[in-house]
């Protein structure tokens, strides 16, 4: 069982499952978001991507609109990404929206908008940045090879730029749920970063990429955040964040990008679900602010199966330690217990060995089917199993675009 902070964070454990929105100026060539590090591009050659940028399309409205149609409850954006360009009207550095065309605060407009619709709202920072001129790149990890000309690397000059944009964006967009930083790549130890966040915003979670601790993990800020690769296991003993995007190949928008599969996509939310953990999964909007069809379906599709089985998640604890059947996880709540198919099951048929009792229902949540349960002997390909609980008559020929989730009821 994770233990909660037993203060106003907590909201993290009643919200499970958010989205990630990776938007920016690295929007308009589409290639991906860390364009300019990767293809050597010059600042001098990036910057006038700002004055070009003009989303004239943005409506945090319908951002939020097919968030919740995902059954997504939270969001987590990008104010400022590596590049150094940031996403709100900030006193601190000159490459900012209200220096584009646009001309308008885009983290205002989302966060009125989300406050409005008391969505809890998430900021990411990166810590690492390709522009600021005291920033000390060496060539480490998502760092540019060398300081550019006329760079004056200095990390105390650095740090206070960050306080003072942290302390910019924790007082002038109301309540904030989160700090979501990235890339400390130069593993720089300051508690006092967190601690001004705490005092501002008490309600606020900070992910394990700050300033706590040199590296990762517990003891880093509130929770754990595994990137693209999933851990394995059955149960989760730290709050954690898992992050995905839709697309294979880049966080921000992509134009020729690769799409997982909604099956795919649903194994993984069930997977991170069903251990404890929360769940944040990534679109990158286009230049003009809207969000690709190839997004909006997925998400739509998603949702539709979330909303039949999240009751399964919400309230419930992992409890895959009931069956010693490795191709299935557990959850349980109250008297029943949910038995996640995430892996897809390859017959009609689940053994939850050595659980004997029997439960009153079998339930189906994809479609309410009634199913069959029985406790007796089972028979492998190699011996015969002692009476054990088995659930019978699975549609596996006709469900086979998303995760089964059974509930049993005792």
């Amino acid at each position: 069982m994770i233990k909660k902070f037993g203060d106003k964070r907590d909201w993290f454990f009643e919200k499970r499952f958010g989205m990630f929105v990776h938007w920016g100026i690295y929007s308009i060539p589409a290639w991906h978001e860390q364009i300019m590090w990767r293809k050597n591009i010059s600042r001098d050659k990036y910057v006038k991507y700002m004055d070009s940028f003009n989303p004239l399309r943005f409506n945090p409205e319908k951002w939020l609109d097919l968030m919740q149609e995902a059954g997504m409850e939270y969001l987590c954006f990008t104010t400022k990404h590596h590049d150094g360009f940031c996403m709100w009207d900030t006193k601190y550095t000159d490459f900012n929206i209200m220096n584009s065309p646009y001309k308008k605060d885009i983290l205002k407009m989302l966060s009125d908008a989300c406050h409005k619709r008391k969505i809890p709202l998430v900021l990411y920072y990166s810590v690492v940045d390709w522009h600021h001129p005291n920033y000390p790149n060496q060539g480490r990890s998502h760092e540019l090879d060398k300081p550019e000309k006329g760079d004056r690397p200095d990390i105390p000059k650095y740090m206070e730029f960050l306080k003072n944009q942290i302390r910019e964006l924790c007082t002038n967009y109301g309540k904030i749920h989160g700090i979501w930083w990235d890339m400390n790549t130069m593993g720089h130890v300051d508690k006092s970063v967190h601690k001004m966040i705490r005092k501002l915003q008490p309600q606020a979670i900070i992910n394990d990429r700050g300033f706590d601790k040199v590296k990762r993990g517990p003891g880093n800020g509130d929770f754990c955040t595994p990137e693209r690769e999933m851990p394995e296991g059955m149960a989760f003993n730290y709050p954690t964040e898992a992050c995905q995007s839709l697309g294979v190949q880049s966080w921000g928008y992509r134009e020729e990008e690769d799409f997982f599969s909604d099956k795919f996509m649903m194994q993984s939310i069930d997977r991170i679900l069903s251990m404890g953990g929360n769940y944040l999964l990534n679109v990158g909007p286009k230049a003009d602010g809207t969000i690709q069809a190839e997004f909006r379906n997925s998400l739509r599709k998603i949702g539709r199966w979330f909303n039949k089985v999240k009751e399964s998640y919400y309230g419930a604890s992992p409890a895959s330690n009931l069956t010693d059947n490795k191709d299935i996880l557990i959850t349980e709540k109250e008297k029943s217990l949910y038995i996640h198919l995430y892996k897809g099951p390859v017959s009609s048929t689940v053994k939850l060995n050595p659980l004997k009792k029997m439960p009153r229902h079998a339930v189906l949540l994809n479609n309410g089917l009634h199913l069959e349960a029985k406790v007796d002997s089972a028979c492998t390909l190699w011996k015969n199993i002692d009476d054990t609980l088995r659930i019978r008559k699975i549609p596996v020929n006709r469900i086979q675009n998303e995760p089964m989730v059974i509930r049993l009821d005792f």
